[in-house]
């Protein structure tokens, strides 16, 4: 049976771990690196690092935010520093491909990263030709998700109407802002966003473990 969503016109997808899967462990790579930048630059042990590391990420939606609030860290050399990875972990996905190229409309990366690492996954993962434009956490002046004002800057930017754009994402926390400005949302779980009880999840209108599988069902 197919998922109606016939209206959707603007496909806005997260980049790590959503349009790639998270088993692909890339991402892995980015987190050891923050750590070793926080370790560097603010002479910390590596498991006071990741402790941080990990509590700005919960207490601001970036590592890089709490960094700059608390400690002026330039964002430009973190950013830099973190996505100086190797790349060549992601080959090209052909079932990626086919679905996207079915999906109609325009599509965007909308990404806490940077433009450039969004570049070097689509590139890797033979999608880059497929897509309209990347908003990336520079294009936000570094405001990250799920904080609303970047998102308002996207459809703007871009020209979307909510009401017919659909946001894919492995956090569901960063789908509550889409959701409350009309968008269809989907959220691809995997074990690194797990709710607990008290959470809400009533904004994730679609739930997958697979996006390819859910866009094959849904198109």
């Amino acid at each position: 049976m197919k998922t109606n969503i016939a209206h959707i016109r603007s496909w806005i997808f997260d980049l790590d771990n959503t349009l790639y899967p998270a088993s692909a462990h890339l991402f892995g790579q980015i987190d050891a690196r923050m750590k070793a930048f926080i370790s560097r630059e603010l002479k910390l042990p590596p498991d006071e690092a990741l402790d941080l590391q990990k509590r700005y990420y919960r207490q601001h939606g970036t590592t890089l935010r709490g960094l700059m609030i608390n400690h002026n860290v330039d964002a430009d050399a973190f950013l830099d520093f973190v996505h100086d990875i190797d790349h060549a972990v992601l080959g090209p996905d052909p079932a990626l491909l086919a679905a996207l190229t079915r999906l109609p409309g325009r599509k965007f990366i909308y990404t806490n990263g940077t433009a450039r690492h969004a570049a070097q996954v689509m590139a890797r993962l033979g999608v880059a030709s497929l897509f309209d434009g990347i908003f990336d956490i520079r294009a936000g002046n570094y405001i990250p998700k799920p904080d609303p004002i970047p998102y308002r800057e996207l459809v703007s930017r871009y020209g979307i109407d909510a009401a017919s754009a659909a946001m894919f994402e492995d956090s569901f926390k960063n789908l509550k802002p889409a959701a409350d400005m009309g968008m269809t949302t989907v959220w691809v779980r995997h074990d690194e966003h797990i709710p607990g009880l008290d959470d809400d999840l009533s904004h994730c209108h679609f739930v997958t473990d697979n996006m390819v599988e859910w866009l094959n069902g849904a198109i």
